[in-house]
């Protein structure tokens, strides 16, 4: 959810935010032309956000405790007592980078639910867990970290009412909350790859022109508070619930854009999209720093931005721009948002290998996609995708002509090889290259993603008689139990 700071809401000065805001831009825009920033790059980090849940498949609170038995640096609170969240440091994007991101992940299940056996519990990463009710998705049941209850505060007073929910699948869910708790049900794979300045813009579009195709194929959102909904439902629930603008702030999406975002045209500069941050939404948080950025630049130090950054924190782009300092070394980095948790360690770093590989490719391209695709119909084949899965038509280049055509075809025919290249580009050892890109292959070409397989199961049982909730919770029980053998969901029965 971002970094939140132990402040009161009420001390929000938003004339005071908005000067510090503007400072920080300005000494990031000098930063950039005086060649301040890191220059390495080909690295990848990622964070996974997971589920805890009981033998019945119902969400399990109790990630206090789970925490304090784990006892890991890599694993945290999110958003609810049933969340928790694996934050994997980075690593250089070449050789077995792959086999050892599936290996990671596939050892951290293991590890988080031994642990959580003690108290009735198991992980699961899932992009939305379908035996979610309503009052699972609470105020009370929030994070024990003080920093989810201040964000809440915040958003509820920018607010100035509740939140409604509409979302039209084959089925309808309507509801009314006043909390972020809601955002519990969606968890996300989440990739960072650390780029050069001079390169940002040509990555961070790349990335904006590949998501579409991203939800497409790694679905795994299909149930939400009971109801069958979209491919991804995470896409929609994301973006209502934490869409704070009143009626007549929506109507006018050019001055007024949602928090999440992504985003309204293609970018030549990093200070394009944080600077738009910056301009176009209102501050949330209060400030935390007391030095001005530009004189600690100045003064030959440097700034951490931490009031950019958390302010940074509280646009939830599907591409993120990210500033960072590590080691003393300032850097960016482009923090992908759109592919959900799960089913498995190998599922995720065959998501992963997808994105990395296309997002190489395409940003080598000699003719940028931004000088060939219509950047309104990109952010429209995202929600496409989200809703259809596979079988949306989406935008995408033959030549240098714009098309139009079914995801499915789309990857097999064009984009798997594409992603291949881009792999080979990083250096990924070319064993890698073969079996994670095919393990996508292989669920695009047989229709199974996570949704699918959800949507298959929950329809078996409810041919067999079995109600809804029952349907859920077993198909929940057989998801875990599947997960557990580390094969990819293409292959579950």
């Amino acid at each position: 959810m971002g970094e939140a700071v132990q402040v009161p809401v009420d001390h929000l000065d938003v004339r005071a935010v908005r000067h510090r805001l503007e400072r920080s831009v300005a000494a990031l825009g000098e930063m950039l032309r005086d060649g301040q920033l890191d220059v390495r790059a080909d690295s990848c980090g990622f964070e996974v956000e997971l589920d805890l849940v009981d033998s019945l498949g119902r969400p399990r609170l109790v990630n206090p405790t789970v925490l304090r038995s784990l006892a890991r640096r890599d694993v945290q609170a999110e958003l609810s007592q049933f969340n928790l969240e694996l934050n994997l440091d980075p690593r250089p994007l070449h050789g077995d980078v792959l086999r050892r991101l599936d290996e990671e992940l596939t050892g951290a299940l293991a590890a988080v639910s031994a642990v959580a056996q003690a108290v009735g519990a198991t992980a699961m990463a899932v992009g939305t867990l379908p035996t979610l009710h309503a009052e699972d998705l609470t105020v009370e049941h929030l994070s024990e970290n003080p920093r989810y209850a201040l964000l809440d505060s915040a958003l509820a007073r920018a607010r100035r009412g509740v939140v409604h929910l509409d979302i039209m699948g084959p089925e309808r869910l309507t509801m009314t909350t006043s909390s972020i708790a809601v955002q519990a049900a969606a968890t996300s794979l989440q990739v960072h790859l650390q780029v050069t300045p001079d390169d940002f813009a040509r990555f961070y579009n790349a990335a904006q022109a590949v998501s579409p195709v991203l939800v497409a194929v790694s679905g795994n959102a299909r149930f939400l508070l009971g109801h069958r909904l979209w491919h991804e439902t995470r896409i929609p629930l994301i973006e209502q619930s934490l869409d704070i603008r009143t009626r007549a702030e929506r109507a006018s999406p050019a001055l007024h854009p949602p928090r999440v975002w992504f985003g309204d045209r293609w970018v030549a500069s990093p200070l394009d999209v944080l600077g738009d941050n910056v301009r176009r939404m209102p501050p949330l948080l209060p400030l935390v720093e007391t030095a001005d950025p530009l004189d600690e630049l100045h003064s030959g130090q440097v700034p951490s931005l931490h009031d950019l950054r958390l302010h940074n924190g509280t646009v939830w782009r599907w591409n993120r721009p990210v500033y960072d300092v590590q080691h003393d070394h300032p850097h960016l980095r482009i923090e992908n948002r759109v592919i959900p948790s799960g089913p498995t360690g190998t599922d995720m770093a065959a998501n992963s290998a997808f994105y990395l590989g296309l997002v190489r490719a395409v940003a080598d391209r000699a003719r940028p996609l931004s000088d060939v695709l219509d950047f309104d119909g990109v952010a429209a084949d995202l929600r496409a995708a989200a809703r259809y899965g596979p079988a949306a038509l989406l935008w995408w280049v033959d030549g240098d002509r714009p098309v139009r055509r079914p995801a499915d075809r789309l990857v097999l025919d064009t984009l798997l090889p594409l992603a291949a290249e881009g792999l080979r580009a990083w250096r990924v050892d070319e064993a890698d290259v073969s079996r994670y890109l095919g393990v996508v292959a292989d669920r695009v070409a047989g229709r199974a993603t996570g949704s699918e397989w959800q949507d298959r199961t929950v329809a078996r049982l409810e041919a067999q008689g079995v109600p809804r909730e029952a349907a859920l919770r077993e198909t929940v029980r057989r998801y875990v139990a599947q997960a557990r053998t580390g094969a990819p969901v293409h292959t579950w029965d």
